[in-house]
Formats: structure tokens, C-alpha cells, sequence
């Protein structure tokens, strides 16, 4: 499961990193997200021909859904059936494939001890650099019948430094995988991308509870915990 997620690197850290194109207001407005959550905006990147970046909402509500609820309960997609669910499998053979940019992640490992509270973690890429997780989106509408268009982050199993610390994790694509996602493919020939990424090539370490709070945004919530 991926339920946090951080954006703290400045934007043009993402547009030489995966060659992007910002409009002049999304880099005017960019500021760094220390503790994103669903229901949130995300930088994404669904075309990867213009690779012009956008914010959707994350949280996929599929064209069915009859309240926004549904979409904050599909945060996460799992790539094991993601080709086997009617939902998921439409979205893929329909090209609705997208990179959802992030620079790190959040990940609870259960209370060790009876009594004790569920320990976070904050993972990223040993060199620092911004990443993208494997996503799908879909276009819908608000109650009030404005357009809004959602995504979510597929999950695969966990490598060798996750598992320690949750059963699933974020499948995350680096600037030299990213764009194949986008490929106009059958998901069939994608599916391999939708693996684990090496654990040796990560880091992670607990960080202050702080982070449960979702209204929290600040640079403390990736700092190490004392």
C-alpha cells in the first residue's frame, strides 16, 4: 500500500530529470508537499508525447462510482489483478496510463509490542533523485457536476528493504523506465514493468509521528527520528 507521499524537490529538479513541460503557472505555483494524502493533488503526466505536467486528484473514481468516497478508497491498484478487474483492465486497454511524479514515500510498520503505536517510515532513492509511480487515471465529474479527473498508484509485492516494514509497496518507474508505461501497448507487454524496484538502490528510516496528521506539511516530517 502507498498512502503518503512527498513532492519537496523544486520543479526543475523534475523537468531535467524526466524532460517535462511546465506551464510558466505551474512552476510560479510549485511548493514543496512534505506529507501528501488522498483526496490531495498530485503532479502527473499522462502524455507522453507533449509530457506537459498536470494535477490530478488522487484517488481513481471509476465512471461507475455514485460518491466521491469511492475514489478515496482507490488510492492504491494492485498490479497483480490489474489486467484480471474489469475497471482496471478498460483503463489499461483504453491508454489511461499515467506517472505520477513524487520524490518519496511514506510506510507504517505495525506496533511491534503490545500497546505501542505503528512506527513510520519515509523511503526514497539512495541518489536523491525524483522518481514516478505507475499509475491509471480516469476523467469524472464532482456531485456539483464539474469535471475531475483522478488517479491512482499501482502496487506490487515489496522488495528486500520494504518487506520489513509492510507487504506491498509502490511499483516505481526512474527516468529510463517511466516512459515505456505510457507506450501505446497492450498492458500485456507493460505488465513487466510493474515489479519491485532494487531495494539496494533505496533508503528508508523511521521519521516523527508527526506524519500521521495530515494537515502537518512541513520539513520535519522527512528528518530521521531522534
Amino acid at each position: 500500500m502507498c498512502g503518503r507521499l512527498t513532492v519537496v524537490l523544486d520543479a526543475a529538479a523534475y523537468q531535467l530529470e524526466f524532460d517535462l513541460h511546465m506551464d510558466e503557472s505551474v512552476r510560479r505555483n510549485w511548493k514543496a508537499l512534505y506529507n501528501v494524502a488522498p483526496g490531495q493533488l498530485v503532479p502527473v503526466v499522462k502524455d507522453p508525447n507533449g509530457r506537459s505536467l498536470e494535477f490530478m486528484r488522487w484517488g481513481l473514481m471509476p465512471l461507475w462510482a455514485k460518491d466521491e468516497k469511492t475514489g478515496i478508497r482507490l488510492i492504491n491498484v494492485r498490479a497483480e489483478t490489474i489486467l484480471e478487474k474489469a475497471t482496471f483492465r478498460k483503463l489499461m486497454q483504453q491508454g489511461q496510463r499515467c506517472l505520477i511524479f513524487a520524490d518519496g514515500f511514506y510506510e507504517w510498520q505495525a506496533a511491534l509490542q503490545k500497546g505501542t503505536s505503528p512506527t513510520p517510515y519515509y523511503f526514497r532513492l539512495k541518489d536523491g533523485k525524483p522518481f514516478a509511480f505507475a499509475g491509471l487515471w480516469e476523467n469524472g465529474f464532482t456531485p456539483e457536476k464539474q469535471p475531475l479527473t483522478t488517479c491512482a498508484i499501482i502496487t506490487c509485492a515489496p522488495n528486500t528493504l520494504m518487506s520489513s516494514v509492510h507487504h506491498r509497496m509502490p511499483v516505481i518507474l526512474n527516468a529510463s523506465m517511466a516512459w515505456e508505461w505510457l507506450a501505446p501497448k497492450p498492458g500485456v507487454q507493460l505488465a513487466p514493468l510493474l515489479k519491485p524496484y532494487p531495494g539496494e538502490e533505496m533508503v528508508a528510516y523511521p521519521v516523527s509521528s508527526m506524519v500521521n496528521s495530515t494537515a502537518v506539511n512541513e520539513p520535519g516530517c522527512i528528518q530521521p527520528a531522534e
